[in-house]
């Protein structure tokens, strides 16, 4: 029987970083995966080939509407799909058998195959049984399902059938304002669809801030984006044209119905932890279905932690590779730490959404004086020369010490431009040290000066 130090189950952004950092630490490692390829859902069905499409488009956005005002003439490009899906997948492999070559070097033993834990300090794939002092569960989620609803992946469809569409959808329906939602909506709006998105709240990505909310939702409508706010899905029936979406609106109970060549379910996710055989090792879960943990990320059964998407916390991948570190940390007896209060969330559209730290709504609720320094991409020269002067910067301040307490970014380069920012908070920083540090000109990094600058006297440039 094999015996490890640590092994790791799953190899998503948080159990490939935390098998790594594992091996870095001098720890005999092993990551259990059952896909063929490492990285998981991020790298496999999520974030990589979805910032691949984005981009993609991105490009014929670019061609279709601004490069004939920078005087580049032509013929404006045609579609490929299948080239495009085929760009795609080319990005998937060569991330994932980057995480394959990282095992390697770092001597990481790749268990392929579904992990069950027979017992405390056991790993079972397959017909295997593997000792290990310490197991890290970082099984990651799967797309929550919606009553009413059934998914076939080809005309109901998760993020994971959207990323492999036959062809263009000529209407789509999207059941969800959430990031995913948004994010491939607008990939499928560039492309030519009739895009309508059903949302069950009356705001776009819950839990941001309410400025960003309202702004963002004009600003997908400008691109031809259709919204139903208030509204509960009830079913979605598949014929042999489409599928007919049926939703009843809060605010007068009425009945409507919307036909669509292809749904997307993008209600959010769910921990996947099935097959593991948690409730018969009485490890704890929440009321919501999360692996519980401590402040160490360890269970309630001793050798046994969990990270990422199967515990509390924002779904996001950097949320679990900062766990997956810390947690590794944490087994080799150092001391493993993440700053919930500094994770940023980027919505990945065009313009783009980046949030960290509190919001105006969380502020006010808690009772906190705070000042707003906020700045608009127009008045920044290099947002001017791009032609992506829509949105603004964004920063909460405490009203007394002037700490930033939180920051809001809808415009060019934000999942970019926000880490100035989280390295700010990270040190405690107040808004006037980020105002009086020099920034080149000409960037778009200057909004966030003067964003920071509006927090005492005022912007130079608005």
């Amino acid at each position: 029987m094999s015996s490890y130090d640590v092994i790791v189950i799953g190899s998503g952004p948080g159990g490939y970083v935390c098998a790594i950092r594992c091996a870095q630490l001098g720890l005999k490692t092993a990551c259990v995966e059952g896909r063929e390829t490492l990285g998981g859902t991020c790298l496999n069905i999520g974030c990589i080939p979805s910032k691949a499409l984005l981009h993609s488009t991105h490009m014929l956005h670019e061609a279709e509407a601004n490069f004939e005002t920078m005087g580049l003439m032509g013929g404006k490009p045609k579609v490929d799909w299948a080239k495009m899906l085929g760009f795609k997948d080319d990005v998937v492999e060569q991330n994932t058998k980057g995480i394959e070559f990282l095992f390697k070097k770092n001597k990481i033993d790749w268990l392929k195959g579904w992990a069950t834990i027979p017992e405390a300090g056991k790993v079972k794939v397959g017909d295997d049984v593997y000792e290990a002092k310490n197991i890290i569960i970082a099984s990651g989620s799967e797309p929550a399902s919606l009553p009413g609803v059934e998914v076939d992946e080809k005309k109901v469809v998760t993020s994971t059938g959207a990323l492999e569409l036959g062809k263009v959808p000529g209407k789509l329906v999207v059941i969800g304002a959430g990031v995913i939602g948004l994010e491939l909506g607008s990939v499928y709006k560039r492309l030519g669809s009739e895009v309508t998105v059903i949302e069950y709240l009356d705001v776009v990505t819950p839990g941001m801030d309410g400025e960003i909310q309202r702004t963002f939702q004009r600003t997908l409508k400008k691109q031809g984006m259709d919204f139903i706010m208030g509204a509960a899905v009830q079913k979605t029936e598949v014929g042999k044209k489409g599928v007919t979406v049926s939703y009843k609106l809060k605010k007068d109970d009425s009945e409507h119905t919307l036909e669509a060549d292809t749904v997307l379910v993008a209600t959010g996710r769910k921990p996947y932890t099935d097959g593991l055989g948690l409730d018969a090792l009485g490890v704890e879960m929440t009321k919501r279905g999360q692996i519980a943990v401590g402040k160490d990320w360890q269970t309630n059964v001793k050798g046994i932690y969990a990270i990422g998407d199967c515990i509390e916390g924002p779904m996001l991948a950097h949320k679990a590779e900062d766990e997956g570190m810390a947690a590794a940390e944490q087994v080799a007896g150092k001391h493993g730490h993440v700053n919930y209060g500094v994770i940023p969330g980027v919505i990945y559209t065009s313009p783009e959404v980046a949030n960290v730290g509190e919001t105006e709504e969380s502020l006010k609720e808690a009772g906190k004086e705070y000042k707003v320094g906020k700045f608009n991409f127009m008045g920044n020269g290099r947002a001017k020369a791009m032609l992506a002067a829509e949105g603004f910067v964004k920063i909460l301040v405490d009203k007394e010490t002037d700490r930033i307490l939180g920051a809001h970014i809808l415009g060019p380069n934000a999942g970019e431009l926000i880490h100035e920012i989280c390295v700010a908070m990270e040190f405690g920083a107040a808004a006037e040290d980020l105002a009086l540090t020099c920034h080149a000109h000409p960037t778009l990094s200057e909004a966030v000066r003067e964003a920071a600058l509006a927090c005492g006297d005022g912007p130079i440039h608005s």
